[in-house]
């Protein structure tokens, strides 16, 4: 017998899970929202090195994967069809408002900031156009909404109304948008730094264009095959069988493809819950295992913490927190006068659009592919993961606000 101890990723997952909900216990104890208490708990495990970096960077993404299939399957599920045609006009009219606000509100920050915080790396420091580049895609990366948090403080505070149906379809389209804005904005970005001559229509547009069109095909396919193949399951273990493997199916083909799995798996939610008179079990049999799910999901989030990222961009990250949310806070307001929304998602709707994390981090390990970023690459990259972990910690708690304010806590029965 080998008394040598090594961690694994199975001991890993284990610790995770039973130290995270401690924490989310905690955390309730203390009428804090239970995903804070396992970002924290994460954090703890980061800092005291309890799981080696390697699993958590590494051997433990399968985690991330499948919780984001998840997910995105239950956000899917709150859009309800009748529901946003009802407050269709609101949406429509917030979305881009919030979006490019945050794109242009952290782009300016960066590019008049970013002489006086920024030093290494810019070919000119002394020159403000030097960090327009720089500027124009961090500001696309900031467009994008996780759509994890909010629907964990969703789910966990009973939330149901106009407020929520609103804040779940915005988020689910700003990663759309930032999609699009990225392949946009860090295009023009390497013209900036190349030369106009260099700059290539096809990648702007053409490719993200290919990435969501093809996201929302595999989504609605699996979808209707999910719906079709219900029908013939009466007994729910076997139906919670169906339903996570055709997620993990969804994942998995997104993954190989190259495609969204939030997109996809969120797109399949709503068709069925458009598609199916009698669909609270093809939801309810997730429910059941939310709560591992989640602690799982938030805990090793939390565990990505790095202490020298903070260090290394922590100035930067914070300008990019408060302009993102003042862009978002401005295009909510402008967006919900044109549509004349109502009060409660005009005051309190950009508070629940803090949260930050796969899309965002996706894309902005993206920046290394660009030769035109590598010498600021890695400090764009510290700057989103910085900014990402600061979000994570304030996000829960200015969401939980946001629903109770909108007084459409503990309405869902």
């Amino acid at each position: 017998m080998n008394w040598g101890f090594e961690m694994n990723a199975i001991l890993a997952v284990g610790l995770i899970v039973i130290i995270g909900l401690s924490g989310g216990f905690a955390a309730r104890k203390l009428k804090f929202p239970t995903i804070s208490g396992y970002i924290i708990i994460g954090v703890i495990i980061s800092l005291l090195h309890i799981i080696p970096k390697e699993l958590i960077n590494g051997g433990l993404n399968i985690i991330t994967d499948i919780s984001l299939g998840i997910i995105g399957y239950l956000v899917g599920g709150g859009l309800y069809l009748k529901k946003l045609k009802k407050f269709g006009k609101n949406i429509v009219a917030i979305t881009p408002f919030e979006s490019l606000g945050a794109w242009v509100f952290v782009t300016i920050s960066v590019l008049f900031l970013g002489p006086f915080i920024i030093r290494t790396g810019v070919a000119n420091p002394g020159s403000f156009y030097s960090y327009l580049p720089m500027a124009i895609v961090l500001g696309a990366i900031s467009c994008a909404t996780a759509p994890a948090a909010t629907l964990a403080i969703v789910r966990e505070y009973g939330a149901i109304g106009p407020f929520t149906t609103t804040l779940l379809a915005i988020i689910v389209l700003d990663d759309a948008v930032a999609v699009i804005a990225y392949a946009v904005g860090s295009n023009v970005a390497e013209s900036l730094i190349t030369g106009f001559q260099n700059i290539s229509w096809y990648r702007m547009l053409a490719v993200p264009a290919v990435d969501i069109t093809g996201s929302i095909l595999l989504g609605t396919v699996l979808g209707f095959g999910l719906t079709y193949i219900s029908r013939f399951i009466k007994k729910k273990p076997q139906l919670l069988a169906v339903v996570a493997g055709t997620i993990f199916l969804c994942v998995g083909v997104s993954n190989a493809l190259g495609l969204s799995s939030i997109l996809a798996n969120m797109t399949m939610g709503f068709i069925v819950v458009n598609r199916m008179k009698h669909n609270e079990d093809m939801f309810g049999v997730i429910h059941n295992i939310e709560v591992v799910i989640f602690a799982m999901f938030f805990t090793l989030a939390g565990a990505h913490f790095d202490l020298s990222v903070i260090k290394t961009a922590g100035i930067l990250a914070a300008v990019i927190t408060l302009a993102r949310f003042t862009g978002k806070f401005v295009g909510v307001k402008i967006g919900g006068a044109i549509s004349h929304a109502p009060a409660e998602v005009n005051k309190y709707l950009s508070f629940g659009l803090f949260p930050i994390a796969g899309v965002t981090i996706g894309l902005a390990m993206l920046i290394k592919e660009h030769q035109a970023f590598s010498n600021i690459a890695n400090i764009m990259i510290n700057a989103i993961l910085a900014s990402v972990i600061i979000n994570e910690i304030i996000a829960p708690p200015l969401t939980k606000y946001a629903i109770f304010k909108a007084g459409e806590a503990g309405k869902r029965g």
